[in-house]
């Protein structure tokens, strides 16, 4: 059998912790953030974990671990 290759938009996307934990970027942060309150962008600049054990499940046979 092969061995699996690590999908590189995924590790583009999605960061480790060194518990095991995955953090991704919040989205609809591109451009047009002029008229969003500072605040609003504070927030929006924090990762988000991802909490679906599903997807996290998806992601780490994607990744390879």
């Amino acid at each position: 059998m092969p061995k699996l290759k690590t999908k590189k938009t995924l590790t583009k996307r999605i960061k480790l912790t060194k518990k095991g934990k995955m953090l991704r970027k919040q989205i609809d942060t591109g451009h047009l953030k002029r008229k969003w309150s500072t605040n609003k962008k504070h927030r929006k600049n924090k990762s988000k974990l991802i909490g679906n054990k599903g997807h996290q499940k998806k992601f780490k046979k994607m990744l390879g671990i």
